[in-house]
């Protein structure tokens, strides 16, 4: 049985949970409206969704820019004619132990991972408010609940994700549908952006243990499949022989 069609917006949609999110999407009948900065995969992404009989459209998206977002939730109501999911993916990892001093690092984690996910939310909830519902699936992960070494700035992002989610959630009245998607370790190209040498060679040991892509797309799927009477809140995802 199909799900009902939504509108549904994925941010940071190039690669990883984000593309595989789209696939799993598309395939259960629904409408995506993709974004990221990498374009050309995203019209690749495109180009495979309708070939296999789907339906998607993509925009150039930097989640650390408010207008860009606003403008990318707003090309979304504009070619499907309501937003019922915002999917608020986009996030990097570059770990390093604080005494690195890595403050630039630090700031790109706190624009993507924190300001990124308010971006959407200001952008598509006066959106889902009009329309009279919508949902936020925001992802964040296993660092929203735990702290561990060289981790301590993305944790604190993904913690803020996690506040972000159930504030928003208290204070929709039910009109809006919030839930927190976190995953343990996911096979993903987050590591690769960690330029700290042993932050990196310890990530390969942390991520011996992976969870593909797509077993997070079916929590996504999951959540937005449920009626709309149904707000499913938090699910968090970890492989079986992982500890973390």
């Amino acid at each position: 049985m199909r799900n009902e069609t939504k509108v549904v917006a994925i941010t940071g949609a190039s690669s990883g949970i984000g593309e595989a999110t789209a696939r799993r999407l598309a395939a259960d009948g629904h409408r995506l409206f993709l974004g990221a900065r990498r374009t050309d995969r995203l019209d690749a992404l495109r180009r495979e969704i309708e070939e296999a009989g789907g339906t998607a459209a993509f925009q150039r998206l930097d989640v650390t820019d408010a207008a860009d977002v606003r403008a990318f939730v707003a090309a979304a109501h504009d070619l499907y004619g309501r937003l019922d999911v915002l999917v608020n993916n986009a996030g990097v990892m570059p770990l390093s132990p604080l005494d690195a001093l890595k403050v630039g690092e630090w700031d790109r984690m706190i624009d993507v991972n924190v300001r990124g996910v308010l971006h959407g939310i200001a952008a598509a909830l006066p959106v889902m408010r009009a329309q009279g519902g919508g949902h936020f699936v925001n992802v964040a992960s296993v660092g929203a609940y735990e702290v561990s070494p060289t981790a301590a700035v993305y944790c604190a992002t993904k913690y803020a994700v996690r506040a972000m989610s159930e504030g928003l959630r208290q204070e929709s009245d039910g009109s809006v549908r919030v839930t927190l998607v976190s995953p343990g370790v996911t096979e993903s190209e987050l590591a690769e952006g960690i330029s700290d040498p042993a932050a990196r060679e310890a990530m390969k040991a942390y991520r011996a243990v992976a969870l593909p892509a797509s077993a997070i797309a079916a929590a996504i799927a999951y959540a937005v499949a449920q009626p709309a009477e149904v707000d499913v809140n938090e699910i968090v995802v970890r492989p079986t022989a992982s500890a973390q």
